[in-house]
């Protein structure tokens, strides 16, 4: 069978199985040992049977089993990293590559290539941590989680990747308390405990970081009322978060941080609210 239709059948399989159908081009550029380019290349190339059989095996854990292919293969990809991902960790997502990107994009535009100390909070795969510390050398980089275990998965991304962070266990603020940071970082959990959640992220990815609270709040409340005392005259703190919080982050950010500091929201690639920045101290508009 040609790979091309074997994608379309499963595919197919894996909507009418009610799960997405991109695990498909995941579990087979990870059996077939390609690229996604070298699969589009291949796509009208023949699939071997054992290469058939070793799909089909995989693909029953995620279509019966409900295991996210990302377990499956033991990696994620993130911003171009591999980052290695267990039922410890979250699976990175989508929207924290933007939160990446906007964050570097505004270290050229704000500190010019400058050497300056970056705090991650809740780094959890250490994802946002070690592609930072990869791409942009000038920062020095530290992660902080609450989990050991995430912790050490993080460690691994750090040490594979050839990242140079500092990664430290402790619960929020606590581990660099009498530290101070240029910019401040955190994707915390922020999922309103009474919300449903799909059973393959609930069931698969550690609910400690999942749930933020009643409101989903709680932990950007824990951060800016401790935040103050750890950032440098001239600092931005960086925040994702769920696409309705804009209003009632806002709030919390004057309540902790005065009406002094500029807020900026940015919308997703699909047009929510999705990222806030705050900008303590000197920035020029």
């Amino acid at each position: 069978m040609k790979i091309s239709k074997f994608i379309k059948q499963n595919e197919k399989y894996a909507l009418d199985n009610n799960k997405e159908s991109a695990a498909v081009i995941l579990l087979l550029e990870h059996i077939l040992n390609m690229s996604p380019t070298e699969l589009f290349i291949n796509m009208e190339n023949e699939i071997s049977d054992e290469d058939m059989n070793r799909f089909n095996t995989e693909f029953d854990k995620y279509i019966n089993h409900n295991i996210p292919i990302q377990h499956i293969i033991g990696y994620s990809t993130f911003y171009g990293y591999d980052f290695i991902v267990n039922d410890d960790v979250l699976i990175p997502r989508r929207e924290t590559e933007e939160l990446v990107e906007n964050i570097l994009y505004r270290y050229d535009q704000y500190f010019k290539g400058q050497k300056i100390d970056v705090c991650d909070l809740c780094s959890g795969s250490g994802n946002i941590a070690v592609t930072l510390s990869c791409e942009e050398p000038n920062m020095n980089v530290y992660g902080t989680d609450i989990s050991p275990e995430a912790i050490e998965v993080a460690k691994k991304n750090n040490e594979k990747l050839g990242g140079n962070v500092k990664f430290l266990v402790g619960d929020m603020l606590e581990p660099v308390k009498g530290m101070k940071f240029d910019i401040f970082i955190s994707n915390p959990p922020y999922i309103p405990q009474v919300q449903e959640v799909d059973s393959l992220v609930k069931d698969n990815e550690p609910n400690i970081a999942l749930f933020g609270g009643e409101d989903g709040l709680k932990f950007y409340r824990i951060i800016l009322s401790g935040v103050k005392d750890l950032i440098k005259d001239k600092a931005m703190i960086c925040f994702e978060h769920g696409y309705e919080m804009r209003e009632s982050l806002h709030k919390i950010i004057k309540e902790n941080l005065g009406d002094d500091v500029k807020i900026e929201t940015l919308k997703d690639l699909e047009g929510k609210d999705r990222m806030t920045f705050i900008y303590v101290g000197d920035f020029k508009w």
